[in-house]
């Protein structure tokens, strides 16, 4: 038998994810929280998502979408970037039973190769994207 291992890439963690209600569906205008210059985001599509026949594909903390860069310098506008959600603002039951809920909607754009591309994040990052994105990690100034 083989123990379970926690593989760690610059990619996130493919393990176990808690149930978290997804409250940003396709279409959500939502906040940048790194320094790269964007300023609005609006997510047009959530990967790996498994959906239901006229159900909107929605994402929540932790997890990977396409976005496009709605605000910002006009080398980013009418692109599309990968970006990981780091904060909802609809409560997040943790496995203690406490509820954290944050004031904004807001994602870290990334690179295809899962680096980060920007070199800081505004504001305070959830744990459970933290745990999942080690990037994020490291450049976070707050995991609560």
């Amino acid at each position: 038998m083989s123990t379970k291992s926690r593989a760690v890439s610059a990619k996130g963690v493919e393990e176990f994810k808690l149930y978290v209600t997804r409250s940003i569906p396709v279409g959500s205008v939502i906040t940048c929280a790194d320094n790269t210059g964007a300023k609005t985001l609006t997510v047009i599509q959530v990967t790996k998502y498994k959906g239901r026949w006229s159900r909107t594909p929605s994402a929540s903390i932790g997890d990977y979408v396409n976005v496009t860069v709605k605000k910002g310098p006009p080398e980013l506008r009418r692109q599309t970037f990968g970006a990981v959600i780091v904060r909802q603002k609809y409560p997040v039951r943790r496995i203690n039973g406490l509820r954290i809920s944050f004031e904004d909607n807001a994602a870290v754009i990334m690179t295809p190769e899962g680096d980060m591309k920007g070199t800081g994040i505004k504001g305070p990052v959830a744990s459970e994207a933290a745990e999942r994105w080690p990037r994020i990690a490291n450049l976070a100034p707050m995991i609560v």
